[in-house]
């Protein structure tokens, strides 16, 4: 049974990765929470709004419960990947490609990085575009398959997946609430208003 189907929607208890250093004792292993778990509190903690659907079902009642809630029903959507127009061809979705026209972004991504709750696109997802220049409230469609540990495994999948030509414009969305004036760390970043599909595949 996965994490999510055990925990999903539970407030997470305090684990033992959460107790300082100096309290630990000293031949205590150092303990790793699993991926996925990992990526639902990282992302939760930038914001991000997690839907867990077990089925394909389940994503289309998700999907159109996010449009129901925005009242994105009669809404243009910027769309880049046409399977998602297949995938969700029984809303009928007035579909894009000029970003000024549309309410909200409809896309997939390359992985999920447990480790910071981000999540790795490129230029499957967003051509050669800037984060900044997409719309301000994201769909993302994804897999419990695409968890990695971090970036770096990510990069490598890109690269292990795309032998013959390797996408351009890789980047990370993680900022997925205003970010605080005070936060000098997300200074800069483009923060987006952020839905996630997240589908279980294993």
């Amino acid at each position: 049974m996965s994490f999510f189907r055990k925990l999903f929607g539970k407030k997470t208890k305090k684990s033992e990765e959460s107790i300082p250093d100096q309290e630990r004792g000293k031949y205590m292993p150092e303990v790793k929470l699993p991926a996925d778990e990992r990526f639902t509190i990282n992302f939760k903690a930038n914001g991000g709004k997690f839907l867990y659907c077990e089925n394909m079902n389940e994503v289309k009642e998700s999907f159109n419960e996010i449009l129901k809630e925005n009242n994105w029903q009669d809404s243009k959507v910027f769309l880049i990947d046409e399977r998602l127009n297949q995938l969700f061809k029984d809303f009928n979705l007035k579909a894009t490609n000029k970003v000024d026209e549309s309410d909200y972004f409809l896309s997939t991504c390359e992985y999920l990085i447990s480790d910071d709750g981000s999540l790795l696109i490129s230029s499957n997802q967003i051509a050669e575009k800037k984060l900044k220049e997409l719309p301000h409230h994201f769909i993302i469609y994804a897999t419990t398959s695409q968890f990695v540990e971090n970036i770096g495994e990510g990069l490598k999948g890109i690269k292990s997946k795309s032998k013959s030509s390797i996408p351009t414009n890789i980047t990370t969305i993680k900022h997925f609430k205003a970010a605080d004036d005070k936060d000098f760390m997300s200074y800069g970043s483009s923060a987006k208003d952020l839905y996630l599909l997240l589908l279980e595949d294993l």
